[in-house]
């Protein structure tokens, strides 16, 4: 299965925004790989996992969610759901493609410092 395959699984009403999600972190993150894990489109850079996200019934969630991610953009926050270590969008509203690109980026920054 690859991120294509995964997106046409879904229904019709969650694949339009997936590929809007989808698009908005590969904008955000340049270069980024490509994969499935944990059966859901992640991305990579340099081996590390940057980014993952998932479509279900009723919203679409990112992965993971870090407590400086949630910091930096506390504001635009605001108004989705957050528990630990997600984020979810309600389907209901249009894809915040500005934002997940920067939150992709942001994500991006993270993933290339080494820890300890």
């Amino acid at each position: 299965m690859n991120v294509d395959d995964y997106i046409a699984a879904r229904s019709e009403a969650v694949r339009g925004i997936l590929k809007h999600v989808r698009a908005a972190i590969r904008k955000g993150v340049p270069g980024v790989e490509e994969s499935i894990s944990y059966q859901m489109p992640t991305y990579k850079l340099g081996g590390r996992r940057v980014l993952f996200f998932a479509g279900w019934k009723k919203h679409y969630s990112l992965y993971p969610v870090t407590d400086s991610l949630v910091a930096e953009f506390k504001d635009e926050l605001e108004p989705y759901e957050i528990s630990k270590g997600t984020i979810r969008f309600p389907l209901s509203a249009p894809a915040p493609v500005k934002l997940i690109e920067r939150i992709a980026k942001f994500r991006a920054g993270e993933a290339r410092v080494p820890t300890k």
